[in-house]
């Protein structure tokens, strides 16, 4: 017992000690390296101190390298800002997701967010083993197979997620309105997305939307042609579950609908990010348009929607959309790591706010997409408005 009480009476004193040195150490630097450095010399020293104690005291496992060190005092430090959308991501990260970008990924199929500490499901993707399992908007993720995922990062839980073609995971989720934890077990797929499907119902021309990838604006502007073609009177483009993707790619989405004219307004921190992005001329199908949107539409589903309703182009129908009012942009640093920052909010042609608030339908109705069209009660409304109000005769 004297040993034990004279160790750690020599670790408590070595941290006084410390302390003590650092405590010592003028807080502002006045040569030009100070004034070049991230934190004060003080917060420097102190974070050299506690790297110290890790090396030398954690018990578990080898020493933390350098690089995991780094990258983990770059997502606290990021984390700090207290903001779910403006994150740090590492070089393996950064490459998942610009392949994503591109439409082909490993995984699940389900696009997932971060909200008030939780990991809920943004939207299943058609098609995918989560949407074929029954998978729903702002379902919880509580548990993938034995972990336990509460508090854990979005970032960490899509590795968990993804993985190889064939292999199984079982995910555990809480649903509103459900009394006990719902289980999925399902089989990963290599997720190849086709962001755009044409359907001809009767003479109306459906147009699934699944994201705004980089191949989004052609294959649209491909469907509107084979609708031409077909001659459609009319046009539902459904944005349901649709999770958003490249503000550029919605913009080039809502020139296929409205001709000119505001889309999207930005407000920032600092004024160069201040922007209003408007409809190109001369692109725009004069056919009668409904969209369908509901909680799983967020981002830029939102800003396309949002316009389309300001504008007075199309009524909505569905339920209130996710409310993801903010921009992100990606700076790539040296290293190959980057960072995700919210630089700006934006506001619909009306200057409507949607960020945590979403888009009110014009005609509201519950359910979801469903496999039968004929189950879809969103979708048989918007087809009612479609010949009841918008291709009924004048009177």
């Amino acid at each position: 017992m004297k040993r034990l009480r004279d160790v750690l009476l020599g670790v408590i004193l070595g941290g006084v000690i410390a302390t003590g040195v650092i405590m010592s150490v003028p807080a502002d630097g006045a040569n030009e390296w100070s004034r070049l450095l991230p934190f004060s010399q003080q917060n420097l020293l102190v974070m050299r101190q506690a790297r110290n104690i890790i090396e030398m005291y954690f018990v578990d496992g080898e020493r933390p390298n350098e690089e995991k060190l780094f990258f983990g005092s770059m997502k606290g430090m990021v984390a700090a800002v207290d903001d779910p959308y403006t994150r740090f991501v590492e070089p393996e990260q950064l490459d998942e997701e610009n392949m994503e970008m591109e439409g082909e990924y490993g995984g699940l199929g389900m696009y997932v967010g971060q909200r008030d500490g939780k990991i809920l499901v943004m939207s299943p993707i058609e098609g995918t083993p989560a949407a074929r399992a029954g998978v729903k908007p702002l379902d919880e993720i509580v548990k993938i197979d034995e972990k336990v995922i509460i508090g854990m990062e979005q970032n960490e839980v899509v590795k968990m997620l993804r993985g190889q073609a064939n292999t199984t995971v079982n995910v555990w989720m809480r649903r509103t309105g459900e009394n006990e934890l719902l289980q999925f077990d399902l089989t990963r797929e290599v997720i190849n997305i086709k962001t755009v499907r044409l359907e001809m119902l009767g003479e109306i021309a459906y147009i699934k939307l699944n994201n705004f990838h980089h191949k989004t604006s052609s294959e649209l502007e491909g469907a509107l042609r084979d609708a031409k073609v077909k001659n459609a009177s009319g046009v539902i483009l459904d944005m349901r579950n649709n999770p958003g993707g490249l503000l550029n790619i919605a913009v080039d989405v809502a020139s296929q609908f409205l001709d000119g004219g505001l889309v999207v307004s930005m407000k920032g921190r600092i004024s160069r990010f201040d922007d209003a992005l408007f409809a190109e001329e001369g692109k725009a199908t004069s056919l009668p348009l409904v969209v369908l949107v509901n909680e799983g539409s967020a981002s830029a589903s939102e800003i396309v929607a949002g316009a389309i309703q300001d504008r007075g182009r199309g009524p909505l129908v569905g339920m209130k959309t996710y409310g993801k009012g903010s921009v992100q942009s990606l700076f790539n640093l040296p290293d190959n790591t980057g960072m995700f920052v919210t630089i700006a909010r934006y506001t619909t042609p009306s200057e409507k706010i949607i960020d945590h608030k979403g888009l009110v339908p014009d005609y509201a109705v519950e359910g979801g997409p469903a496999i039968e069209k004929d189950d879809d009660a969103q979708l048989q409304k918007a087809l009612g408005v479609m010949k009841n109000v918008l291709l009924a005769p004048k009177k």
